[in-house]
């Protein structure tokens, strides 16, 4: 069952905060995220390190976006579910 939460991340010395949903998938899960009105997919790769996976249907929003802001955000994923993936 997904669970609904609040990811708070560190970027450009401001708190934010982003509605987040765990979807667990069999042995493993994925992290929506919704920045800026786009939802991101977030999913452990081989090495548990957490990577984007965008829809390609929404190019204009996925363009506008800030590369180092979803770094970030897989970078706070890591440090919150890292221990768990």
């Amino acid at each position: 069952m997904p669970e609904h939460f609040e990811l708070p991340v560190t970027y450009n010395g401001k708190e934010l905060l982003f509605p987040a949903e765990l979807i667990p998938m069999g042995y493993t899960h994925k992290i929506k995220v919704t920045v800026n009105e786009t939802e991101l997919l977030f999913e452990p790769d081989e090495e548990k390190n957490y990577r984007a996976t965008l829809p390609h249907s929404d190019r204009d929003a996925i363009n506008k976006l800030d590369n180092q802001l979803l770094r970030t955000i897989c970078q706070t994923l890591d440090e919150v579910f890292g221990n768990q993936a």
